[in-house]
């Protein structure tokens, strides 16, 4: 098998990165639909770059986003800027085809990254940042729990327009676990 269950959800299980998926994330890292969202439209990935970093960074908690149903890879996502001292982090994801969009995903990936975070990072705050125009996105963080606690005004600019970052985090108090509940 390709893949290792790590964290398991109702629809999704998180799986350590594996590198012979390199070309699966260049076609969606080059792809718009996927990088307006994420604000890295101007880079150009090729499989080399892809190939170095996903060796680089597959043991910095790092995910492939897989399907449950059939072992598919759909996506990735991560905890990153660790801060022990703070107990603080960031997390962020992506699902790669528009096919595997709006359909619960994320809400199973955000729940199973928090669970992770809170018990076993020993966090206590992890924080996202989306851009404004992003709605569905930012929807699905408010239905796991998700609060607005800010916004960087007119700080992306996209196809002509300015767009805010808008922040929002969750403290471990506030995560109401329903998927790794024991």
């Amino acid at each position: 098998m390709k893949y290792y269950k790590k964290l398991v959800g109702k629809k999704i299980y998180l799986s350590p990165m594996n590198i012979e998926d390199a070309e699966t994330y260049v076609k969606w890292l080059n792809d718009f639909s996927v990088t307006d969202g994420l604000g890295t439209s101007d880079k150009i990935t090729s499989l080399e770059s892809e190939k170095e970093w996903i060796s680089k960074n597959s043991n910095q908690y790092q995910f492939a986003i897989v399907r449950l149903e059939d072992d598919k890879l759909i996506g990735n996502c991560s905890i990153h800027d660790i801060d022990q001292q703070k107990q603080c982090a960031e997390a962020g994801l992506f699902i790669g085809d528009e096919e595997n969009r709006n359909r619960g995903y994320g809400q199973d990936v955000l729940s199973l990254l928090l669970y992770y975070g809170f018990n076993y990072l020993n966090l206590n705050n992890i924080m996202l940042k989306v851009f404004s125009f992003n709605e569905r996105a930012i929807n699905c963080y408010k239905r796991v729990g998700f609060k607005e606690i800010g916004r960087r005004r007119q700080a992306y600019y996209l196809k002509g327009k300015f767009h805010d970052d808008v922040f929002l985090d969750i403290l471990r108090e506030e995560f109401k676990d329903t998927i790794c509940s024991e």
